[in-house]
């Protein structure tokens, strides 16, 4: 098999990270907070183009505020691959060296007072340390007061969400056409893992196969349990393609299903479906929620889905939003996310069915877009 790599999309520009900088500073002002504190991860990445390694022991923090430069303090012996790799001529580099109090020199650039908004990635010590140097000083969780931060994407990272995307469908497409009966569940994980390189991606986040029982756990971990024939199996894998993620779930079975096999499959096909009819800008995220499982709660189901409907995607495969009850978060054109719901028949099979969705002008469009009806492998 020959696969054709995509042609990789223009990398971020120094205005874009600037503008992000700035887009996050108007954002904390409105939610009341000094500004914000960011750790190695997802955010600082999204932020600065920058991915450090993140050790516990040295820290590495990007402080912004209202009025004053963005300023990202590094380890000394870290310095030079911070200077090769931020993305934002706008952002001040300052160093600490080994036996200095770096919870001292962030301190400096901080009100004793301040209230601010901190990483959800920040270590433990890290906040010790600097609720230590400020004992005056409050910390609130970058989930908890700004859910939204990288929620809305533009136009740059759909496009790379679309390749994410259309690389796990093709790995879809492939997967269905090795044998499964006879062979384990991690041949069948290591074959998704494959595929999804093969395909683009730099980095496989997961690949589930939940063979017949195993099926019925949502996060089951491939195993080696040999896949049987009549067993229903669950594909759920993805990972990330020019650093933007894919998500996608099938069901198939291997051999000719049984009655009770199709009624549940065809059960989520529908939930599925009305989950994604009811995405639309200004409609609650628990709408979406709402709507795919009232399909399985009226088909006598209800108990057996036993998972909220989705979740965001982005720079990483789980983020804000999330498709739940009680999430009254309204979606914006440009959010993107998954729509899952699923039945588990504990001791027996289960059924998910998952796509990418974002948020158009006017309702939604699918990122996955191979077919949704039950797929007989062998």
């Amino acid at each position: 098999m020959t696969t054709t790599q995509p042609t990789p999309p223009a990398p971020f520009t120094t205005e874009d990270y600037s503008a992000r900088m700035r887009r996050v500073v108007g954002d904390a002002e409105r939610a009341g907070l000094d500004g914000l504190l960011i750790t190695p991860g997802p955010d600082l990445v999204w932020l600065t183009g920058y991915q450090p390694t993140a050790i516990t022991e040295r820290l590495t923090m990007l402080i912004l505020a209202p009025g004053k430069d963005p300023t990202l303090l590094v380890p000394t012996l870290e310095r030079p691959d911070a200077e090769a790799a931020v993305g934002a001529p706008s952002l001040t580099i300052v160093d600490w060296a080994d036996g200095d109090d770096p919870f001292a020199k962030a301190g400096s650039y901080l009100r004793a007072t301040a209230t601010m908004g901190i990483a959800d990635s920040a270590w433990a010590m890290h906040l010790l340390g600097l609720q230590e140097t400020l004992p005056g000083s409050s910390y609130r969780s970058l989930t908890q007061s700004l859910p939204m931060l990288r929620a809305v994407k533009d136009a740059d990272e759909l496009a790379r969400l679309d390749a994410a995307g259309a690389a796990a469908d093709a790995t879809y497409e492939q997967i269905v056409g090795v044998r499964f009966a006879g062979r384990k569940e991690t041949d069948v994980a290591a074959d998704l893992a494959r595929l999804l390189r093969e395909f683009g991606h730099e980095q496989v986040d997961f690949t589930v196969v939940g063979s017949g029982p195993n099926g019925a756990n949502p996060h089951h971990e491939a195993g080696d349990r040999t896949i049987e024939v009549g067993d229903v199996v669950v594909l759920d894998f993805g990972g990330l393609m020019y650093g933007y993620g894919s998500d996608t779930s099938r069901t198939v079975c291997v051999g000719e299903p049984s009655a009770v096999v199709r009624e549940v499959h065809e059960i989520v096909r529908l939930a599925q479906q009305a989950g994604v009819k009811a995405v639309r800008p200004g409609v609650a995220c628990q709408e979406i929620d709402r709507a795919a499982r009232k399909v399985i709660t009226d088909a006598g189901y209800g108990e057996r889905f036993i998972h909220r409907t989705g979740h965001g995607i982005g720079t990483t495969t789980h983020e804000p939003p999330y498709m739940i009850e009680g999430e009254e978060q309204q979606l914006v054109p440009g959010m993107c996310f998954s729509v899952e719901p699923g039945i588990y028949l504990a001791g027996d099979f289960g059924v998910r069915i998952e796509d990418i969705v974002t948020v158009t002008g006017d309702g939604g469009r699918r990122l996955n877009n191979t077919e949704r009806d039950l797929r007989i492998v062998e």
